[in-house]
This record gives C-alpha cells, structure tokens and sequence, in this order.
C-alpha cells in the first residue's frame, strides 16, 4: 500500500496499532479477525494465519504477525507463453474490449486471509499470487469482476519468483518486511518480469491489474529517480495491461494523474480523506472511470459524505486489509 510510504519506517509499527486500536473502538462493534466482512459477527471467522520466514501479506508492516492465507501460488506465465513475451499475433484491444470500471461500484478489497467470497459487490480487489484461478472463476460465477493486486514497483522477498529480480534492481528497503524500492529507470530488465506476474493474472482470469507501489519517485528508493522516471514505468505498465486485455488502474501517485490519467483505467486510492487530497483524484470521476477508495484511521461518518459526493467508491478498511469492511 503507497500510504504505507508516507510514514517513516520507524514509525511503522506504531502507525499500525494505532490504526488497529482506532478501529477495535469503531461504532460499528468488534472488527477482531472474527468479523464478518461487513463488521457483523460471523459464525465462520476469517483466519489470519502467523507469519512464518519467506511469506507474508502484502501491505503488512514488519512486526504485525500477520500473513495471507495460504493460497496455490501458480506459475507467473501464461501456459506456453515465454516471460514477458505477448502471445504471437496478438495487438492492444481497444479499450471498449476490456472492462471499464464507471463511478459508484461498491468492491471488496481483500489482501490477508482466504478471501471472504460473500461479501455482495460487484468488485474484488485480491492479491494475485495467493489466489489461484478457481478463487476467479468461483467470483466470476457470482457476477464479480476481479482486479489482480500485484506489487509493481517493490521487490517482496517471499514472492514466488523473487529470485527473478537481481541485486541491481533491489534499492533501499521500504520500510515494509522483506520489501527493497526497484529501480525503475531499468525499463529493459523489469518489462519481462512485470510482463510474467500479468501473463500469471491473465491466465487466472482477472478482469484488471492493481500495480503497487508505482510512486518510487518521491520517496527514498536508493535510486535517483525522477518524475519522467516514473511516467515511463507507470505507462509501461498500463501498455502490458492493455496489451494482454486488462484493465489497470493508478495507485495514489497523486501528483501525475493529470499526466497519467489517459493511460489508467480506474484509480485506487488510500486516505484522500485523512490527507486532504480527494479532490486531487476526482479527474477520474470526471472522466468516466471508477474510484476505488479506503480510509484507515477515519471513521466512515467522516469522510462518506464528502467522497460519495464526488463519485468514489468509498469504504474504511483495516490497515492489514483482512475481509473486514464498513463501505459508505
């Protein structure tokens, strides 16, 4: 999660009780890991499984103690297509050939534990290696679209092909387990690599991509990045979406939405709300395209007002993004 970046790492842990303390204290009653989805009480919980060396949940500070459940990573290639390669014949579809998210969808964003397939939206959000395709398929046949969460801009050490990624590409930690800042100027070496994790997503059967992490520019990556650097890496990204008939859509990267806006699909944002900032993504809206939007530390009384007014697709999430939710 690109929020995660506005804190120090030092302050990580910290951030995180305190997130987790605000929303055991919510109106809505107990959100321990035995809430239902929508924050009644459920009778089978879902399980957030301890951490162990080599896995973890993305978007899960060091210390937290949590994991995704086990899911059947697959292969990160399509059966019978080579690495970063696209199929022999096959062009960018036009864009009314893939799905176009419009304002308003409520959706599901799931990235720790087995995904709760009951929650009644028309969109989930999960993680893309920890769900095999029958997770898709069983969410397909219930009338969901189902965006890929990939981290795109971030070297995860407990990714299945992790040692795909060489030293020269691996920077300054991010402040997160196991997790190094890319180099993303090196467009060469990382093309094939993304190009394979959305072979792996396509051949699952997501509908889109959420690409992590795809604001290195204006953090401590390691590298000397700079605004162009990332302009260059966002826009390949959503070439190999496109090229592979995905959806994709831009997480937070704020300052380049006016730049980007044409290449992305939808927008996943974290805490607009809390920073202020909600008015800065509305050029999606305004566009036509979805606003896939949480808040952590608010409560939904403090921010369903202002964002269900402006077109997002609003709801308060737990910071380690288990089932729970509170949707506007």
């Amino acid at each position: 999660m690109n929020r995660r970046n506005r804190l120090l790492p030092a302050a990580l842990a910290l951030a995180t009780a305190t997130a987790l303390l605000v929303s055991s204290c919510s109106s809505s009653g107990s959100e321990d890991d035995h809430d239902s989805a929508d924050g009644s009480q459920s009778t089978s919980p879902t399980a957030t499984a301890p951490s162990t060396p080599g896995t973890g949940t993305p978007g899960t500070p060091s210390g937290t103690g949590t994991s995704s459940a086990p899911g059947t990573p697959s292969g990160t290639t399509a059966p019978g297509t080579p690495p970063g390669t696209t199929p022999p014949g096959t062009t960018t579809p036009p864009a009314g050939a893939r799905w176009q998210p419009t304002p308003g969808l409520a959706w599901q964003w799931q990235l720790g534990g087995t995904v709760d397939q009951s929650v009644d939206v028309p969109v989930y959000d999960i993680d893309g290696f920890e769900n095999d395709a029958s997770v898709v398929a069983a969410l397909h046949a219930k009338g969901r679209k189902v965006i890929c969460y990939i981290n795109a801009g971030s070297w995860e050490d407990f990714r299945p092909d992790s040692a795909a990624f060489a030293k020269s590409l691996q920077g300054s930690d991010t402040g997160w387990k196991g997790e190094k800042w890319f180099d993303i100027r090196k467009l060469d070496q990382l093309k094939p690599l993304m190009a394979a994790r959305f072979d792996m997503c396509r051949s699952k059967g997501f509908d889109a991509i959420e690409p992590d992490t795809i604001e290195a520019y204006n953090q401590n990556s390691g590298f000397p990045l700079t605004p162009d650097d990332q302009l260059a890496y966002n826009r390949m990204l959503a070439q190999l979406a496109h090229e592979r008939g995905m959806a994709i859509g831009l997480k937070n990267d704020l300052d380049q939405i006016p730049a980007l806006l044409p290449d992305f699909d939808f927008a996943v944002n974290e805490e607009c709300s809390q920073f202020d900032e909600c008015d800065r993504v509305s050029p999606f809206i305004k566009a036509g395209k979805a606003v896939f939007h949480v808040e952590y530390k608010l409560d939904t009384d403090q921010f369903c007002a202002k964002t269900k007014a402006l077109g997002f697709s609003s709801m308060q999430k737990k910071l380690d993004l288990n089932a729970w939710r509170k949707p506007c």
